[in-house]
């Protein structure tokens, strides 16, 4: 499914004139666009038929063409209107717009290509459902698939696109199995996980399909076989073409899907693979607090995939110094050498870093967001008591705390909560469930106390679950252990029991 990048709830309502027109401008770019390759379309149907020039054409159906011009530019304003209302933070970035609408155009010279090549039944018209489910949410993919259905049937109806060897009443069912299959590929498609199955929910797609084709060419003998394996092959092609582009949209537009997610948090990947190298410690405290967040979304049912992604890059801003950081110290401390002034730079520094270095890599926004907000504005407490004791004089405690901005989505306080719990939770003696319950209350409680939480939509019944989700996943990493008899068995014993001898001799 899609994940969005945080919005500051404050730039929600900051959508002005200036947003309109280049919005506007986007769209108008992109209506221009889809009717230039229809109209290429139009043309290489009439250099392929027989006695029908393209000139000819069009003088002799000037109404439909003005027709075809005037549905697609109605269901243009129909597209707009649809995410001013219900996204509106999507318009006022270009390439939200022009990812929709690139969809749109694909999935068009797809199935042109397929019906003009094929037959009309081969055209893969679940292949959008299936990207828009990926890339922009379900809502979004049930929309845009009424808009294609919508657009096919003006297309097939107002344009020379030929249905040629198949049943005349062919195109008009268009929309209906358009709409259809790509229903079924949302809804299949939705519980995916894996690429197998990905690619099986095309046989799903296929269902509607068969069932319309079989209904229309009732009759027709060796023609309804064909039509039905042409039937077959639309849905999956859908399949087969989805899991194709997907990868390209991904990259092209920088979009996060669950597929993308379980890549980043791979081992391998360059990053997590940098971090194991240069700073393991950092590392091993990324994939626990990876399994605390991982249970806080289950709890909130929040999306669990990206809560881990952003667990394992939430500190990669430390390896631009990983010595200075405790968890990846062996025995030598440099702060002991340095002012905590200069201290406090470099820690804070890891949370802007981590944010740039995840930018540069071209990996998801949400993740740079979520490693920039982990520590809101919190304050490094223990560079700030040390600074105390070195000047006689007040301190300002915002020179000894992170920049911020605070969280700003619910991800992100599992993060800055499940960051700090396992810290704390390493320098327990006693990690009793009770011991650790205090402790995680206390770290809510202190970001409660300062705010950390007033820019997301986090409840207290929330923060009330990620405790005990945080307290039953820490005493069951931490739990205690029998102490193990020291006996030595086999060889050792054996060995021992002849020194034992030849010392009595």
């Amino acid at each position: 499914m899609k994940h969005a990048d945080p919005v500051n709830p404050e730039q929600k309502e900051k959508f002005g004139a200036r947003d309109i027109a280049k919005s506007v401008f986007v769209f108008l770019a992109n209506y221009v666009l889809l009717f230039a390759i229809i109209f290429l379309s139009m043309l290489l149907n009439s250099v392929n038929a027989e006695n029908k020039d393209f000139i000819p054409f069009m003088r002799e159906n000037v109404t439909s063409v003005i027709y075809l011009l005037f549905c697609i530019f109605i269901l243009f304003v129909i597209i707009y209107f649809y995410f001013f209302f219900e996204d509106r933070p999507s318009l006022k970035t270009a390439k939200n717009i022009w990812l929709v609408f690139i969809l749109l155009d694909v999935s068009i010279i797809v199935c042109y290509l397929f019906g003009f090549f094929f037959n009309v039944y081969s055209r893969p018209v679940a292949m959008l459902a299936l990207l828009a489910l990926l890339l922009l949410g379900r809502r979004a993919a049930i929309f845009l698939n009424v808009i294609f259905a919508l657009m096919m049937f003006a297309i097939d109806h107002f344009s020379n696109f030929t249905v040629t060897g198949v049943n005349e009443n062919a195109a008009v069912i268009t929309p209906l199995l358009t709409f259809s299959a790509g229903m079924i590929g949302i809804f299949v498609g939705s519980k995916v996980k894996t690429r197998v199955c990905s690619f099986l929910t095309g046989f799903a797609v296929c269902v509607p399909i068969l069932i319309m084709i079989a209904c229309l060419e009732y009759g027709t003998g060796l023609e309804l076989l064909y039509s039905l394996l042409y039937g077959l092959e639309a849905g999956v092609c859908s399949a087969v073409l989805f899991m194709a582009l997907l990868p390209v949209f991904e990259v092209c537009f920088n979009c996060i899907t669950d597929y993308r997610l379980r890549e980043l948090t791979d081992h391998d990947a360059p990053l997590m693979r940098e971090l194991k190298e240069r700073a393991f410690g950092t590392f091993n405290h990324c994939i626990v607090v990876a399994h605390l967040a991982e249970a806080c979304a289950i709890a909130l049912n929040e999306d669990t995939a990206l809560a881990r992604a952003a667990a394992y890059y939430h500190d990669v801003g430390k390896l631009r110094q990983p010595e200075y950081f405790t968890e990846n110290q062996s025995g030598y401390n440099p702060h002991n050498e340095l002012s905590p002034e200069l201290s406090v730079d470099i820690i804070r520094s890891h949370a802007k870093d981590g944010y740039e270095l995840i930018r540069a890599r071209r990996l998801p926004k949400i993740l740079a967001d979520v490693a920039i907000q982990h520590h809101g504005t919190m304050p490094i407490k223990y560079f700030y008591a040390k600074a105390l004791k070195m000047t006689d004089g007040e301190l300002n405690i915002e020179d000894f705390s992170y920049p911020g901005p605070k969280p700003q989505t619910k991800i992100a306080a599992i993060i800055m909560i499940a960051d700090a719990s396992e810290a704390i939770s390493r320098s327990l003696p006693d990690r009793t469930p009770e011991r650790v319950e205090s402790a995680v209350r206390e770290i809510i409680e202190e970001r409660v106390d300062l705010d950390q939480f007033d820019e997301c939509d986090i409840t207290m019944r929330d923060l009330t679950a990620i405790k005990e989700a945080i307290v039953n996943c820490l005493t069951g990493v931490y739990h205690s252990r029998i102490r193990y008899p020291k006996l030595k068995l086999g060889r050792r014993a054996e060995e021992e029991e002849d020194k034992e001898k030849k010392s009595d001799a």
